[in-house]
């Protein structure tokens, strides 16, 4: 009786799938590298390269983007190890870039002396691989040693190699881990943590390394010693270093969901658990504080500390099972956290107050005290490099109209000076910035951004680009771009910059507003910000024109399937579409923290929105451009794919560019950004000013 049962569910199972398989006859195309799926996606990109190649600002925008991209004026962004300053460049030269050096203080002169470390191109010559520089990390104090990232074509699986920064060499026998999604990291000159790929059932759902091994120099990588582990359910586990001062400590974590993590600290050989909330984020440690920002409230001791807030722990206290809190800053109604780094004895916090950035020091000495920084207002602060020998710290200012500029600041003085500015790609005196407020379904008010010619008659007839994310707490901020000025300004266009919910603009209340059941907020949102820009004769629906990547491309699918009516012209850019099956994609299944998982009742709610699912014959809908790479290994390009040949298929126009390479970011070289651009920007203007 059991085995007819058994075989009976089999047979449901085989039925199930079969039926599976005949609803979905293009996933044939989620074989990334078959002869059939890459000649169907080399057929799509002629025959859209063919069309948009030909429109007539296509070479102009492709000139203006590779001058932006290639200019020397560019400013190197910095990153300190050690009494150097390493940046990495791309430019007509190097194509691929190269990792360089300088001193701090040449840096900070007017003409830098740059010392070439490591050259991708050569490198990639050399090893016949497309190389993408993905970062390094160095051997703490003399950073004499790094552990170097590198991509095959730009994907998020990493080779690491160790590399001698002295002899500017890799090291023969040195520290190897072979391509993974996963991490490599010093523990001292001898050891490393790593957590990799260490065969079955080593590897999480989701695709990233769930085992920390501690793997010493000279001995195989196959026998490193387990010293933690995550489930195969979890999203991730890592170990890695956190400072205070010259204390070193040795943290150990596990991604549980994509919000979500337990970590814990190893302590002369014992593990300890932090006794924290498993969504809140840990930003720092300073001065025997460990700083933490939090999702929710936290009741600590009878006092409820406020979602949103950044506070600290006593770490000392807190490795002995005991809580004592400060709050270092808690957020109003419309106020958020968006950037915490520090120096040798300063924290900074960055902070959004109705989506423009204010900048603070933070100093303790037994309680928090803070001093604003005489930052510029009305834009954009980021954080970009911190010196942990001394106050010293840069930081980014941009807007739409302002040229992104690199202060040099001292923290422990507040002062600060511009290092450099971006030259004007573009003459911004001829545009204004408005921030305005449309009101969503449910009353909620959603800011967004425009930019427009000064002269502009408001009369319907504007192309008009509208932006936006909605996602995974990414805040869409003012942002300077001499390739959107030239490209789109300077060509009739307005641009427009949508603070939708899904992001954290307002703080983790405006991200979670959006999450899995309530997904549709964000997509009301978006809808809304489009119908004000209607009503306000902006544009019409035949001059509107949307994009969005990743995340933001699942936004511009539910935004076309739902509302044609609004939009007449998609870029879809890397997108998640296929919402049945994007949890068993590459890094899918990391992200059912985010959307639910469809393989339970959450697909009730999801199949609502699921763009894949609701494309219907018969409708009105533009003729959407989808863009992906065929190396993107966090989003599976199977989604644009399958898409665009449902469509194809259901006699809908559309245009569809796949680039060979470039993960997720869609390119590698300057080159391509300058083509993905051109190819874009000719499509909008086609399609919304004719």
């Amino acid at each position: 009786m059991k085995n007819k049962i058994l075989l009976s569910a089999a047979l449901v199972a085989s039925i199930n799938f079969s039926n599976a398989q005949e609803e979905d006859k293009f996933q044939w195309l989620e074989d990334v590298d078959s002869k059939k799926s890459l000649e169907w996606v080399e057929a799509q990109n002629k025959a859209t390269f063919d069309v948009l190649s030909k429109q007539p600002i296509y070479q102009s925008v492709y000139d203006k983007s590779l001058e932006v991209y290639n200019s020397t004026d560019r400013i190197a962004a910095p990153s300190i190890y050690g009494k150097y300053i390493y940046n990495f460049w791309q430019d007509q030269t190097n194509p691929r870039g190269i990792w360089r050096r300088t001193t701090k203080e040449d840096y900070l002169s007017a003409n830098p002396k740059w010392e070439i470390v490591l050259d991708i191109d050569e490198l990639s010559k050399k090893d016949n691989i497309k190389w993408v520089f993905k970062g390094a990390d160095g051997l703490y104090p003399n950073y004499d040693r790094f552990l170097v990232n590198l991509s095959n074509g730009g994907g998020d699986a990493v080779t690491v190699k160790e590399f001698d920064a002295v002899k500017k060499e890799f090291i023969k026998d040195g520290f190897v881990m072979p391509e993974a999604k996963g991490s490599l990291s010093y523990l001292d000159e001898n050891t490393v943590f790593v957590s990799t790929d260490f065969g079955k059932g080593t590897m999480t759902t989701s695709g990233y390394a769930r085992q920390v091994k501690l793997w010493k120099r000279g001995t195989p990588l196959k026998d490193a010693k387990l010293i933690f582990e995550g489930k195969e359910s979890d999203v991730w586990a890592s170990g890695f270093n956190m400072r205070d001062g010259d204390k070193k400590h040795l943290f150990l974590s596990r991604g549980i969901t994509f919000y979500t993590s337990e970590t814990s600290v190893m302590v002369n050989g014992k593990i300890i658990k932090l006794d924290i909330p498993e969504d809140a984020d840990i930003s720092d440690l300073l001065n025997d504080q460990l700083v933490l920002s939090l999702k929710s409230n936290w009741v600590v001791n009878a006092d409820t500390l406020k979602q949103g807030s950044l506070i600290s722990l006593n770490f000392t206290k807190l490795l002995e099972g005991k809580k004592e809190a400060q709050v270092i800053y808690a957020p109003d109604e419309f106020s958020s956290l968006s950037g915490v780094a520090s120096t040798k004895n300063k924290l900074l916090v960055c902070i959004l107050n109705n989506v423009k950035s204010e900048l603070y020091i933070y100093s303790f000495d037994k309680r928090w005290s803070r001093t604003k920084v005489n930052a510029p207002d009305y834009g954009a602060i980021s954080l970009a490099a911190t010196d942990e020998n001394s106050d010293q710290f840069f930081f980014y200012f941009q807007n739409f109209l302002t040229p992104s500029s690199l202060f040099v600041a001292d923290a422990a003085t507040n002062t600060i000076k511009t290092y450099k500015s971006l030259p004007a790609y573009f003459d911004a005196s001829k545009y204004a910035v408005e921030q305005i407020k449309a009101k969503s379904n449910d009353g909620t008010m959603i800011p967004y951004f425009i930019v427009y010619k000064k002269d502009i008659v408001m009369n319907s007839t504007n192309p008009t680009l509208l932006y936006a994310y909605g996602g995974f707490e990414s805040s869409m901020l003012p942002y300077y771009s001499g390739v959107m000025g030239k490209g789109w300004l300077d060509n009739g266009g307005v641009y427009v910059l949508a603070n939708i919910r899904g992001g954290s603009e307002y703080g983790p209340k405006w991200h979670q507003a959006g999450l899995k059941e309530k997904r549709q907020n964000i997509y009301n949102d978006f809808h809304s910000v489009a119908q004000d820009l209607i009503t306000r004769n902006v544009a019409s629906a035949k001059t509107l024109g949307i994009m969005g990547g990743s995340n933001g491309g699942l936004l511009m699918g539910v935004s076309f399937t739902q509302r044609p009516d609004l939009y007449n012209a998609v870029v879809c850019q890397v997108p998640l579409l296929d919402m049945k099956r994007y949890n068993k994609l590459l890094a899918g299944a990391s992200w059912m923290g985010e959307y639910g998982d469809p393989d339970t009742k959450d697909w009730e709610f999801i199949k609502k929105y699921s763009p894949y699912h609701n494309l219907k014959k018969g409708e009105k809908y533009p003729e959407v451009f989808f863009t992906t790479s065929t190396r993107d290994d966090r989003v599976h390009p199977g989604h644009a794919r399958k898409m665009a040949a449902k469509m194809i298929d259901m006699g809908y126009k559309i245009y569809y560019y796949e680039n060979t390479e470039g993960g997720h970011a869609g390119s590698s070289t300057n080159e391509q950004r300058a083509k993905t651009a051109a190819l874009q920007y000719s499509y909008l203007m086609m399609k919304l000013k004719g």
